[in-house]
């Protein structure tokens, strides 16, 4: 089952997202208060951040975090899957397929769904593919504020 994060996922959330920043699946670590903040932006219904919970077995197993927004390029909107974690023991089991097919359920009318991964998870990669991701020729370039 997939559905929004509710206030008491709070404990659940945080927890699996420092796992997820001390894993091989990120660049570097973040302040953990962004974390919080997250999480706060979602609950109060920002516009721009959604979390999705991930259960089996009436279990959580995990998380994704969209980002929306516009895109000229893409001639509307689009959905950046910002973030998945699902438990080690629960990879391999279907789960992010299913995750990918609600996303794309929740938002028909967007025109481009992105995400970034790390060049060395080759197993997120191969997903990814058979789902139907290209890889984007652009260089990705930061500033942050």
């Amino acid at each position: 089952m997939i559905r929004d994060a509710i206030p008491s996922d709070r404990q659940t959330f945080i927890s699996m997202v420092r796992e997820f920043y001390s894993s091989g699946a990120v660049l570097k670590p973040i302040d953990p208060n962004y974390f919080e903040a997250t999480f706060d932006a979602a609950m109060n219904q920002s516009p721009f951040v959604r979390i999705l919970m991930i259960e089996s077995d009436e279990k959580t197993i995990g998380y994704a975090i969209l980002a929306l927004t516009y895109s000229n390029e893409a001639g509307g909107m689009v959905v950046l899957i910002e973030e998945i974690q699902i438990d080690k023991a629960y990879r391999g089991g279907g789960h992010g397929g299913r995750l990918f097919d609600f996303i794309e359920q929740e938002y028909p009318d967007a025109k481009r769904f992105r995400l970034e991964v790390c060049a060395d998870n080759t197993k997120a990669i191969d997903l990814y593919k058979r789902l139907g991701y290209k890889v984007f020729d652009y260089v990705q370039m930061v500033k942050d504020a």
